[in-house]
């Protein structure tokens, strides 16, 4: 205790005060704690996190950073807010304490370089029993931290919690020692943070088994016991993050309410991510979720290129968390959204221009503050943004202004969709993220008419043979088109069409036909009959009719539909084009393969004196492809199979040495050429190029169109062969799969059961139909 001496003044006189002076100070002796560790959570997950810190810094470790030889004394924890970072580095501190493997420890909370400096110095004091002095005594307690020969050396650990900026660290790095170890927890990525023996630990999510242990054992204590499938839901909906798991079961609790209910407030769009949290935030939390990343966003925002970050990411949070590629934000609308967007906030005073280059700089922005994941140098570029900080960023902006980000997603996904459309990766990149914006958006797309993403989504979905979800995406289109604009309008009936057009595609002939000749009805009462959507209903349904066995039938109206465009366009407008192809495809089945021929050539004729080769569109490219094939096919169908096997084979090299062999426009030339090989007499090359076309597809689901027309192929062929064993076992399992996935007048599952029956009575055995 410091002495008290008192001065007095002379005899009667009053007293003028009391001085007091501090005694020396006396440095403490080991072990000593500097700070309040964070106390630990309720039902702390344990994680490979945990252990991966433990091996780091664990003395003697053989982890090597920088130079050869170096042992790591540093760790650095980071990751997106709530992942539990500081948690993590109470445990390791708490356990390593109660271990009595530390002399000294020092827990500094670090959000600022003044924050660091007074940590320092409030360890000097109480460590070293130096007065206190600002930065002279925390450069004084450095110093100290230095490695010396000593007989019985300091075993210290200093954490530095949440540095909000690796400036503020600069010059302030406990040093590199044998005895010592320094623990870090940040949200940043940035390279400063690592080298000097300083490792960073990347902190992820829960798993989803960590999620569902926390959820039960925290729910369980409170005499909750919750369905597994209700848990596992609610952790899904949350993304697995740590922190939203704790505060939404502390609601459940406060509530009183089920985990079923709790997720219907999440999923429910006119509350906000707020609503969900609980009055009193569990484990001494001082953030809600919907809060948690606020700071880093604003500290992004303020970083090079300056109030990009934040536009980036509300772009970003129309789209799908999983993969966003990287073109769709760097597209032209994406670009214009970001400039309007800096305008606003600048008042138009200034004249802006945003380039692919600072919008890439802005998400490496993101990225190094944990906002998101960007992978650059992928094949791929995407970025990943947890689900919960997209809800939290659309929720902060007006109602005008994410209208004004919906639409521009949705101008960007189109913008890039014709340029990726054949390739895997960017396909699914494209559904998934359309699917995202159309979801995000709400009502937001279909003022005051449907977003032209709206439609292309379904047409996508039904293009990459994804028919039930096309189907449904129509269905709901139509319905929603029914309320918003009515019956009678355009849209609800371009809806209608594209419903049953699909229909027709995904062989539901019965349904479909239905369906066109109630739409043919009203497109004529509402537009009349030379309309381009009555016209091609009439086309729509008189390919239904050819496909359901009227080739006559399709011949003739495809010819009248044919009259009345070339009358109201002209012979070469590109519908009329397209019905002309149509006719010769229908005209070549019912039996006069010549005049399908000539028809086809006309049109391929009149497409090449259209199309500037230099500047050619996929849909031009893909008409002309078309075209060829087609006249290949009419080779084939006139009795010259070998005329078809070396047009398909000349197709195959030339367009396999531009797209390559797996690319699907030649894997369906390839399909062809084996057909026609079978048909030319080399039946056994047809049977080994379907079974290497099915290796190829094996990335597809069983019940993929393009893999039941291999296995149907390839069962064909081996019946013709003399291997009606491998082609009835190959069949019968193409006919159970079909019963169980398709309506059973589906023309695939008819020409099935047709071919199957036919190899069993070459057999001299019966079919026997799987039950139903």
């Amino acid at each position: 205790m410091p002495e008290r001496v008192a001065v007095h003044a002379a005899h009667n006189s009053t007293a003028v005060g009391v001085i007091y002076q501090a005694a020396p100070r006396v440095p403490a002796t080991w072990p000593c704690q500097v700070g309040v560790i964070p106390s630990q959570a309720e039902w702390f997950q344990d994680r490979v996190e945990t252990s991966r810190l433990a091996q780091l810094l664990a003395s003697g470790g053989t982890a090597v950073v920088g130079s050869a030889d170096r042992v790591p004394t540093s760790g650095v924890l980071a990751g997106m807010g709530g992942v539990g970072k500081t948690q993590l580095a109470a445990h390791y501190a708490r356990t390593a304490w109660e271990a009595g493997t530390l002399d000294v420890l020092v827990w500094i909370t670090a959000n600022s370089r003044s924050a660091v400096v007074a940590g320092y110095a409030q360890a000097a004091v109480e460590i070293l029993g130096v007065d206190p002095g600002g930065q002279e005594a925390a450069r004084e307690f450095l110093a100290w931290l230095e490695p010396k020969s000593q007989p019985s050396p300091c075993r210290w650990l200093v954490v530095l919690d949440d540095i909000a900026d690796p400036v503020d660290l600069k010059g302030w790095w406990p040093p590199v020692s044998p005895h010592g170890r320094a623990l870090a927890t940040t949200r940043r990525k940035d390279a400063a943070l690592t080298g000097g023996g300083r490792r960073l630990i990347e902190v992820g999510l829960f798993t989803v088994g960590q999620a569902l242990a926390y959820l039960t054992s925290a729910l369980a204590a409170h005499g909750r016991i919750e369905p597994e499938m209700q848990l596992t839901a609610l952790a899904n909906d949350l993304g697995q993050l740590p922190l939203a798991l704790s505060q939404a079961a502390a609601y459940i609790i406060d509530a009183g309410i089920s985990c079923r209910v709790y997720r219907g407030l999440l999923a429910d769009r006119t509350r906000s991510l707020a609503d969900s949290a609980p009055d009193v935030l569990p484990d001494d939390q001082t953030h809600t979720v919907a809060a948690a990343w606020s700071l880093s966003l604003d500290r992004a925002d303020t970083l090079r290129p300056v109030g990009l970050a934040r536009p980036v990411l509300q772009l970003a949070s129309a789209m799908d968390p999983n993969g966003i590629p990287e073109h769709a934000l760097t597209s032209p609308p994406a670009l214009a959204y970001l400039v309007a967007h800096r305008a606003r906030c600048d008042g138009h005073q200034t004249e802006y221009s945003v380039s692919g280059d600072k919008t890439r700089a802005a998400l490496r922005v993101l990225h190094r503050l944990s906002l998101i994941e960007h992978s650059p140098d992928a094949p791929h570029p995407r970025i990943r943004v947890h689900q919960l900080v997209q809800r939290t960023t659309r929720e902060s902006l007006s109602p005008i202004d994410r209208a004004d980000m919906a639409r521009s997603a949705a101008n960007s996904l189109l913008a890039t969709v014709h340029e990726h459309r054949n390739d895997r990766a960017d396909k699914d990149d494209f559904l998934a993220n359309a699917l995202a914006v159309i979801q995000n958006a709400q009502g937001d797309l279909w003022d005051p008419e449907p977003h032209p993403l709206v439609p292309k989504l379904g047409a996508s979905l039904g293009a990459d043979c994804q028919y039930d979800a096309a189907l449904e995406h129509f269905r709901q289109l139509v319905e929603a088109a029914n309320l918003r604009l009515g019956s009678d309008s355009r849209h609800t009936l371009a809806m209608r069409y594209n419903l049953a057009y699909w229909q027709w595609r995904a062989g539901d002939l019965g349904n479909a036909s239905t369906a066109l000749v109630d739409l043919l009805g009203d497109t004529q009462r509402v537009f009349g009959s030379m309309d381009h959507l009555t016209l091609a209903t009439r086309q729509v349904l008189a390919n239904v009719r050819g496909e359901a066995g009227e080739a006559t039938t399709a011949v003739a109206e495809l010819a009248e539909v044919l009259e009345d465009a070339v009358k109201d366009r002209g012979a070469t407008d590109l519908f009329a084009l397209d019905v002309r192809h149509n006719l010769s495809y229908w005209q070549g089945l019912a039996g006069d393969t010549t005049l399908a021929t000539d028809g086809i050539k006309e049109v391929l004729s009149i497409r090449h004196q259209q199309i500037d080769p230099e500047r050619m569109t996929k849909e031009e490219f893909d008409a002309i492809l078309s075209g060829l094939t087609s006249l290949a096919e009419q080779c084939g169908r006139s009795g010259d199979a070998a005329g078809a096997v070396e047009q398909y084979a000349e197709l195959t090299e030339g367009l396999g040495q531009y797209l390559g062999l797996n690319h699907e426009s030649v894997r369906s030339l390839r399909t062809s050429l084996a057909w026609w090989k079978g048909c030319s007499g080399d039946i056994a090359g047809a049977i080994a190029d379907y079974t290497a076309l099915l290796e190829e597809e094996s990335d597809l689901e069983a019940h993929h169109p393009n893999i039941r027309t291999l296995l149907h192929n390839l069962g064909y062929w081996k019946g013709r062969s003399g291997d009606l064993a491998g082609a009835i076992a190959i069949l019968s399992d193409l006919l159970e799969m079909g019963l169980q996935k398709l309506d059973p007048n589906h023309p695939d599952v008819q020409l099935t059961r047709l071919v199957l029956t036919r190899f069993h009575w070459a057999a001299g055995t019966v079919l026997q139909l799987p039950p139903r």
